[in-house]
C-alpha cells in the first residue's frame, strides 16, 4: 500500500544566527540569546572531578541575557545529554535547512510535514522574558520559518508560533500568521505569564481562531522555565519528563473544557501533541462518569455534553505507533481523531520505520492507517 504520509509533528532546528538575523536587537534588550561553549580542557577537568564517564564535551549552555534558558538543566543532565545527543547530530543538522530536511523526508518516505519549533518554544515562553522580547522572538521565528517553508510550500507546512505573554497582542499575532497563508498555530499547554488556557484573557482570541478557521496544536516539553506539571515537586529529568507531556495535555483539555471554551466555540479545532493518546482513556472516563455526573447544576452553563463528546467533535491527538490501548482509543474517540508525528529529529524518537507501518500495531486497520497518516492531518491542519 502506498501512503502519502504527512508527518504531523516534525521539528526544525533553529541555529543561533536566526536570532541575530530575524529579531530586532532593541526589542530583546536584556534577553539576548547567547551560548557558552564547552571545551575539551573542561571535559578533562570534569573527568578528574567526577570520573571518566564525565569526559565528554557538553552541549552549549543556553541563556536569555542572564537567565538560563532551561529549568533544572544541571551538570548531570548535561553530561548524559552529551552522550545521547550525538546519536541525532546528523538528523539535527538536516533539520536546520529546508533542502536537507526534504532529503531526510525523502529517505523515510514522508511526503509532507507540519513543522514545529525546537528552542523557540522555550525562548518565547520563558517566565522571565519581557512580553516585548517574547513577541519579537515569536515574530522573528515565524518570519524565518516562512522563508524556510517557501523552499517547497507543498511539502513543508509552517505552524505559526504564538507568544502568550501579552494576551492583548495575540489576535494581531494571529492575523500576521494568517497573512503568511498558514492555517495552524502552536502554543504551550502550561500556565504562561500567569494565565492557563481557560483564562478569560484569551476569550476573544479563541473566537478569532474559530472565525478564521485556524487550528491550535498544543505542544509542550520538559525543562521549560515556567510552571509545568511536576516542577512543584520534582527536579530530576526522569520525573519531569514523565509528567510534562502527559499531564499537561490532560490539564490543557480540562482548562478549555471547564472554562466553556469548547461549548462556546464548537468549530474550534484543537490538537494535543507529543504525549501519545493513552492518557485520554482514563481521563475521559473520569471526566464523563465521575466529574460530569457529580453536581450537574454547577456546570450545566458551560459543559452541556459529556467531555468525551466535545473531544470527538473538535479535538485531535497524536499517537505513538507502538503504544498500548490504541484499539480502545479508537473505540472511544474514533480513528478519524488520530494523527501521527515522527518528532524528528529528537533523540528519543529516532525509530520511525516506514517499511513496517502496517504490521507495527495490529490495533490499527489498514484503512484506518491511511486516514491517520494521510487524510486526518488535512482535516486538522486545514491543508
Amino acid at each position: 500500500m502506498t501512503i502519502l504520509i504527512h508527518d504531523a509533528d516534525r521539528h526544525v532546528i533553529e541555529t543561533p544566527d536566526i536570532w541575530q538575523d530575524y529579531v530586532d536587537t532593541a526589542e530583546i534588550k536584556g534577553f539576548e540569546y547567547n551560548l557558552t561553549y564547552d571545551t575539551q580542557h573542561k571535559a578533562e577537568q570534569r573527568a578528574l572531578r567526577l570520573g571518566q564517564s564525565a569526559r565528554v564535551v557538553l552541549p552549549p549552555t543556553l541563556k536569555l541575557g542572564e537567565y538560563p534558558l532551561l529549568n533544572c538543566w544541571n551538570e548531570d543532565i548535561q553530561i548524559e545529554s552529551a552522550k545521547v545527543f550525538h546519536k541525532s547530530i546528523d538528523k539535527r543538522k538536516r533539520a536546520a535547512a529546508p533542502n536537507t530536511m526534504l532529503q531526510d523526508m525523502d529517505d523515510t518516505h514522508i511526503h509532507s510535514a507540519s513543522l514545529f519549533p525546537n528552542v523557540a518554544s522555550y525562548i518565547i515562553n520563558h517566565q522571565s522574558i519581557s512580553h516585548q522580547a517574547s513577541i519579537a522572538y515569536a515574530r522573528g521565528y515565524n518570519t524565518w520559518l516562512y522563508e524556510y517553508c517557501s523552499h517547497n510550500p507543498v511539502r513543508l507546512k509552517g505552524v505559526g508560533l504564538i507568544s502568550r505573554h501579552d494576551p492583548s497582542s495575540m489576535i494581531s499575532q494571529l492575523e500576521a500568521i494568517e497573512k503568511m497563508g498558514w492555517t495552524s498555530i502552536t502554543m504551550r499547554p502550561e500556565i504562561i505569564a500567569g494565565h492557563h488556557l481557560g483564562s478569560s484573557a484569551y476569550n476573544e482570541f479563541w473566537q478569532a481562531c474559530e472565525e478564521k478557521g485556524i487550528s491550535i496544536a498544543f505542544h509542550g516539553g520538559s525543562n521549560l522555565q515556567a510552571p509545568t506539571a511536576g516542577t512543584e515537586r520534582y527536579t530530576s529529568r526522569f520525573a519531569l519528563h514523565a509528567c510534562s507531556h502527559f499531564h499537561e495535555m490532560q490539564l490543557a483539555f480540562l482548562s478549555l473544557l471547564d472554562a466553556g471554551v469548547l461549548e462556546r466555540h464548537p468549530k474550534l479545532k484543537l490538537g494535543f501533541f507529543e504525549a501519545g493518546s493513552s492518557w485520554l482513556l482514563s481521563w475521559l472516563w473520569r471526566l464523563d462518569n465521575i466529574c460530569y455526573t457529580e453536581f450537574p447544576g454547577l456546570i450545566n452553563n458551560r459543559i452541556k455534553m459529556r467531555p468525551s463528546e466535545y473531544f470527538k467533535r473538535q479535538c485531535w491527538v497524536t499517537i505513538e505507533m507502538d503504544e498500548p490501548c490504541l484499539a480502545q482509543v479508537i473505540k472511544t474517540i474514533g480513528h478519524d481523531r488520530l494523527l501521527f508525528g515522527t518528532d524528528f529529529p529528537h533523540p528519543d524518537h529516532l525509530h520511525f520505520d516506514y517499511t513496517n507501518l502496517e504490521t507495527q500495531n495490529a490495533d490499527i486497520k489498514p484503512a484506518e492507517l491511511v486516514d491517520i497518516l494521510q487524510h486526518n492531518p488535512k482535516q486538522f491542519f486545514g491543508y
